[in-house]
C-alpha cells in the first residue's frame, strides 16, 4: 500500500527570542492555526482524519502535556482526533511524516495529520534538560560536547574554512531573499492573533542587507565555550588527528532560532477518495542513521544514501535536495557525502536565513520541497536532517 502526501501547511518563522512577532502565540496556538488553515483551504470533512503526529523538541511548560492532543482539541476537529507527540530531536518533524507514512503503508491508519511545532522565544532550548547532555556517567565516556563544537570540528577535521562557511551562508540568504521577494514558499500562512489581527506575514529572520563583509566580522560562537569549558579537549581526545578545533561557526551562519508550525495531510488512496482530494507526493523512502555522538552531525549522507538504496535509486535520480542548514560546515560535509552540488539544494535557501523551529523543520523543509519541485515543474525531491546525539534522517517523495 502507497502513502501519499496531499497537502502541507507551515506557518511563519517569528525570532525566537522576547522581541520576537510570535512570542505572544501559544505553540498550540500556532498548531492550531495551521489545522484551521488546512480545513478551510479543503473543506475538509476533519471525521475521517483518525491522529495526529507532531514532533517537539522540549516538551515542557506550554509544550508539555502531549501538545499534539492539546492542538487537536484546540483545533476543534472533534473530540475523535487523537494526538501524540514525538521527539527525534532535529529530526521530529520528519520522523513524525515518516511514521504516518508506516502507519498508512501497514493498513493501520487511512488518514493522519503529521508534522511539528516549536516555540523557542517561550520555551527555551535545553528547558527539559536530559541525561545525554547533563549526567557525567553518560557524557563523559560518551565524549558528548554541544552541538556547536561539534559543528566546528567537522570543519576542522574536514578543512572547511571561516570563509568557505561564510560564503554558504551569504547564498542562504540571498536565496530566501529571492524567494520570498518573487513569493514562492506557497505553503505557508500568515500568523493571527487571539482577536483574528495579522501579527506576522514573512519570515521574519531573512535578512536580505547580509553581506560577505559582515559575516566576517562576526566572532566565533563557540570558541570560548570550546576552551574554558574543556570541550575542545574533549573532541581532540575523540579524534586526535584534529590538532586544534577552528572555530568557525557564529549567528550568521548558524541556524537562526525561531518559533513556528508545520503540518503535512498524509493518507493512502482510500483518503483521496474520503477527502474528495488528489495526491500531491508519493513517499518513496525513510531512513534514519546513527553515528558518533561527538562529531554527532555527520548523518545526513549515511541516511541518504540509505533512503536512495532503499527507493532503488541513484543520486542523479534526485531533482532537489532540502538539508537542514543546522550549521553551514554540517550542510558542506553532507554535500559532499552524497557527491551533489549547491545548485540542486536549499535553492530558496534554509534554516541559516529563516531559522530552525527544532520540532517543525522538517515537515516546513517537505512542504517547501514539494512547493519548489511543481514551480519548477520536476519530479522527485530529498528531504534531511542532522539530529542531536549522532543521528540522521532523510525522506525521498516523488510528484504524482
Amino acid at each position: 500500500m502507497e502513502a501519499y502526501i496531499y497537502d502541507a501547511i507551515r506557518t511563519v518563522r517569528g525570532k525566537g527570542n522576547k522581541k520576537g512577532a510570535l512570542m505572544g502565540i501559544t505553540p498550540t496556538e500556532l498548531c492550531a492555526q495551521t489545522l484551521i488553515a488546512l480545513k478551510e483551504k479543503h473543506e475538509l470533512e476533519t471525521s475521517h482524519v483518525e491522529d495526529l503526529i507532531l514532533g517537539c523538541v522540549s516538551q515542557v511548560q506550554d509544550q508539555a502535556a502531549n501538545i499534539a492532543k492539546t492542538a487537536a482539541q484546540h483545533s476543534n476537529y472533534g473530540d475523535h482526533l487523537c494526538g501524540v507527540t514525538l521527539n527525534r530531536f532535529c529530526g521530529s518533524g520528519l520522523e513524525s511524516i515518516n511514521q504516518a507514512a508506516a502507519y498508512v503503508k501497514s493498513g493501520f491508519r487511512n488518514v493522519i495529520i503529521a508534522g511539528g511545532v516549536e516555540s523557542m522565544s517561550r520555551v527555551k532550548m535545553g528547558s527539559d534538560g536530559g541525561g545525554m547532555f547533563i549526567d557525567p556517567a553518560v557524557a563523559i565516556p560518551g565524549h558528548i560536547v554541544p552541538q556547536g563544537i561539534s559543528a566546528d570540528l567537522i570543519a576542522s577535521k574536514y578543512g572547511y574554512s571561516r570563509q568557505q562557511v561564510d560564503e554558504f551562508a551569504f547564498e542562504s540568504q540571498m536565496r530566501a531573499t529571492a524567494a520570498e521577494k518573487e513569493g514562492r514558499f506557497k505553503s505557508r500562512i500568515p500568523v493571527q492573533d487571539i482577536n483574528g489581527i495579522e501579527v506576522l506575514s514573512t519570515d521574519e529572520n531573512i535578512r536580505p542587507s547580509t553581506t560577505s563583509e559582515g559575516l566576517s566580522s562576526l566572532n566565533p560562537s563557540f570558541a570560548a565555550m570550546g576552551a574554558m569549558a574543556g570541550f575542545n579537549a574533549v573532541a581532540i581526545d575523540r579524534y586526535p588527528e584534529v590538532e586544534e578545533i577552528n572555530h568557525v561557526h557564529h549567528a550568521g551562519n548558524s541556524s537562526a532560532i525561531v518559533d513556528g508550525a508545520a503540518i503535512a495531510l498524509v493518507g493512502n488512496e482510500e483518503a483521496g477518495q474520503l477527502l474528495g482530494l488528489k495526491p500531491r507526493y508519493k513517499i518513496r523512502a525513510a531512513a534514519i542513521h546513527g553515528t558518533d555522538p561527538t562529531i554527532m552531525l555527520t548523518g545526513i549522507g549515511p541516511a541518504s544514501i540509505k533512503a536512495l538504496k532503499q527507493a532503488g535509486m541513484k543520486t542523479s535520480d534526485i531533482d532537489l535536495f532540502e538539508i537542514n542548514e543546522a550549521f553551514a560546515a554540517v550542510v558542506i560535509k553532507a554535500m559532499d557525502d552524497i557527491g551533489i552540488d549547491h545548485s540542486k539544494v536549499n535553492v530558496n535557501g534554509g534554516a541559516i536565513a529563516m531559522g530552525h523551529p527544532l520540532g517543525a523543520t522538517g515537515c516546513m523543509l517537505t512542504g517547501t520541497l514539494m512547493d519548489e519541485l511543481e514551480r519548477r515543474d520536476l519530479s522527485t525531491g530529498l528531504i534531511t536532517l542532522c539530529i542531536g546525539g549522532g543521528m540522521g534522517i532523510a525522506t525521498i517523495i516523488e510528484r504524482v
